[in-house]
């Protein structure tokens, strides 16, 4: 049953979003892993049709902000104001309170707006004129961002960054996948119309199914291993932290059940990888285009999965 609710939302995404089928994958594995996504591209790549194509396909309330120099905290949160008739403070919710956020183009608003998510992705709550609200769940953060070499930018601080589970590129279409995207319509028209694939129990039972995905003590040690890696003197790249560690473990067993599995093999570790952990080991936040592939790739080079200590 819910195997064929996740080949009907891949089904639904990639008839709208063309080409890109590992990507979205990745987009939906993070989602039912409770994590939030970060998507890194050049303009008119499709990023932002990837975000409202998962927000319909999943049946969640959904809102975007446009994220510009001037937009506030108060702007993605929300703002309690004064309510002369009945003379009480009644918030005014923000955005940030839907199921699925999308905030585009994170990067081109200021380092104090960014962080109004801090919490948010964090507790799955905010805090307004010191009174706590609880967001609605499922809850997920869909950020999109431009190249940094682009005008009007403000990098992501790693703290911020580190709240994305994932991060992904959706890169060039191939000829086939350009060649339908210039003779179809509109994909804003096209995302319209569409119905969603599942309803919010379903979605919640699919994301509980995940938890319960079995991770051996293999498996655990083998990500301990690919993280202490990272730790060695002289290496090029930031060190993983474990709150990576527990990032890659969620994604994988998100894979794993997107793939009719009850247990993690090393393939879905690696496969995860690149998406779960590149933008954690990058040196520098100012690189567009370089996302720590070659590290990524000789992080897991150096470890044995059969001996994961012996390397």
């Amino acid at each position: 049953m819910m195997q064929s609710l996740v080949s009907a939302i891949l089904a639904q995404v990639g008839g709208i979003v063309l080409g890109k089928p590992q990507e979205i994958r990745l987009a939906l594995a993070c989602l039912l892993a409770k994590g939030h996504i970060l998507i890194e591209d050049l303009p008119g790549m499709g990023k932002t049709t990837l975000a409202q194509v998962l927000a319909k396909t999943l049946g969640l309330s959904y809102q975007r902000t446009q994220f510009t120099s001037d937009l506030l905290p108060a702007d993605v949160i929300g703002i309690s104001i004064f309510n002369p008739e009945s003379k009480k403070f009644e918030l005014h919710q923000g955005p940030i309170f839907n199921q699925v956020v999308l905030s585009d183009e994170i990067n081109r608003a200021s380092p104090k707006t960014q962080s109004a998510l801090l919490e948010a992705m964090e507790e799955h709550q905010v805090s307004i004129d010191g009174t706590t609200y609880v967001l609605p769940q499922p809850f997920f953060v869909i950020a999109t961002q431009n190249p940094l070499i682009h005008a009007g930018t403000y990098p992501l601080p790693e703290s911020q960054l580190d709240r994305f589970m994932m991060r992904i590129s959706l890169g060039f279409p191939d000829i086939a996948a350009e060649k339908q995207i210039l003779m179809s319509e509109s994909s804003h028209d096209s995302y319209k119309k569409l119905q969603p694939c599942v309803d919010t129990s379903k979605l919640i039972a699919m994301q509980s199914m995940v938890s319960q995905v079995t991770v051996s003590d293999n498996i655990i040690e083998y990500v301990i291993a690919l993280n202490h890696v990272s730790r060695r003197q002289g290496f090029a790249g930031r060190p993983l932290s474990p709150r990576a560690g527990q990032a890659l473990v969620s994604a994988a067993k998100a894979w794993a059940f997107m793939a009719e599995r009850t247990y993690v093999i090393p393939e879905d570790i690696q496969t995860v990888f690149g998406a779960v952990c590149q933008h954690r080991l990058e040196s520098t936040a100012t690189r567009f285009g370089d996302h720590a592939e070659k590290i990524s790739n000789q992080v897991i080079a150096q470890v044995n999965v059969l001996n994961p200590f012996n390397t």
